[in-house]
């Protein structure tokens, strides 16, 4: 599996022949590459939830390439009134096959909303998304999406066997870089973890280095974080 991440919570995964956006807001100021060579193919536009840092550019995305956006279904029908044709709502605990590859939506803790004129407006529950490509070689994703720690995490490590994790460690918002680090070495066997959701505004941490040094002695996790807008391969 190719993975690329854009700064935030924005992932790009490709594999087999899929190509895979996660919450893709780019316009995030931290990611400074070309938007429409960034997102060029995508089949499918994946959100965790409703929030403007993660829907980001999805409508003009989706209309742009085609691509299928799998939302919850409050927030897939927001996204359906905006033009955008290829749905696939979903909700905690179901689970979809999307031709290559299933997504099964896990709780988080968090919210899941707009404000429009002034007005907020519920879109739906937060989720995370463990994503399963069919292919043996290719790993098992976990993208939390924005979330605080919760006990059932073990129970996602049970059903699911994600050896990737997309880790929130922002703090204020989602976890913090010591919750993160626990979660990971208490709840998970992850092979490799990516921290997100930092560095992006001045109210986030801003760098992965405390997270990266309290996981620094589990052996067999990989902690990486990439430079924003290069790709990487896992391991097989």
């Amino acid at each position: 599996m190719r993975i690329t991440w854009y700064g935030h919570s924005a992932f790009k995964l490709e594999f087999a022949s899929s190509t895979v956006l996660i919450d893709p807001f780019l316009e995030n100021g931290t990611f400074h590459g070309d938007k429409t060579e960034a997102t060029k193919g995508t089949t499918h536009i994946l959100l965790t939830h409703g929030h403007y840092d993660h829907v980001g550019e999805t409508v003009e995305i989706a209309k742009r390439t085609g691509a299928t956006v799998v939302a919850d279904f409050d927030l897939a029908q927001w996204i359906g009134g905006q033009g955008v044709e290829k749905l696939e709502p979903m909700n905690t605990g179901g689970s979809i096959e999307l031709g290559g590859f299933r997504v099964t939506m896990t709780q988080a803790l968090h919210s899941s909303g707009t404000f429009e004129n002034g007005v907020s407006h519920y879109l739906g529950d937060p989720h995370g998304l463990i994503i399963s490509p069919q292919g043996e070689d290719e790993p098992v994703v976990y993208a939390m999406g924005d979330t605080g720690i919760f006990g059932d995490m073990k129970l996602i490590n049970e059903l699911y066997a994600p050896t990737v994790g997309f880790v929130p460690i922002g703090d204020r918002f989602t976890m913090g870089p010591k919750t993160a680090a626990y979660a990971c070495r208490h709840f998970f066997d992850f092979d490799l973890v990516v921290p997100c959701h930092y560095a992006t505004f001045p109210l986030l941490e801003q760098s992965a280095d405390r997270f990266i040094e309290l996981m620094d002695s589990v052996r067999g996790t990989t902690v990486k974080a990439p430079p924003i807008g290069e790709a990487f391969e896992t391991e097989s």
